[in-house]
């Protein structure tokens, strides 16, 4: 399971960030921004292919010596990032797709609510529950 979910404007500034064990959030604050250079070069190579076919999974943009920082991107160019534990063996390509893709339909929920103006931090309960569930639970 995740350590950190994090959803990032189209102009790169934070809308949610969520992390477990709270103590380390500053330490993935940073892992989600340097990421998202990663996620700017993997959208741009993506743009100069003929077909233009765009995958909004990009996969695995760089695993780190305790970390693997996963990816991905809406059609509104808002980048979700998913960091789970390098030990965390048995997690699969098609269950992190799996978690962004809920984690996308959770946050299309959000940006219907009409009381929601776009670009302000994510404060839904609902989202935040979703989120929960998705993370490493600690005993």
């Amino acid at each position: 399971m995740a350590v950190c979910i994090a959803v990032i404007a189209k102009e790169n500034y934070p809308l949610y960030i969520r992390s477990v064990p709270t103590q380390n959030e500053l330490k993935f604050h940073y892992t989600v921004h340097t990421s998202l250079d990663v996620v700017e070069e993997k959208i741009s190579a993506v743009g100069k292919s003929i077909g233009d076919q765009r995958e909004l999974y990009l996969g695995l943009l760089y695993p780190t010596e305790d970390y693997k920082v996963y990816g991905y991107v809406t059609n509104s160019k808002v980048k979700f990032v998913i960091v789970v534990d390098s030990s965390n063996t048995s997690l699969r390509d098609n269950e992190i797709r799996s978690m962004f893709r809920k984690l996308h339909n959770s946050f299309t929920d959000v940006m219907c609510n009409p009381f929601h103006n776009p670009g302000d931090p994510i404060q839904s309960k609902t989202f935040d529950g979703i989120v929960s569930g998705m993370m490493v639970q600690t005993a």
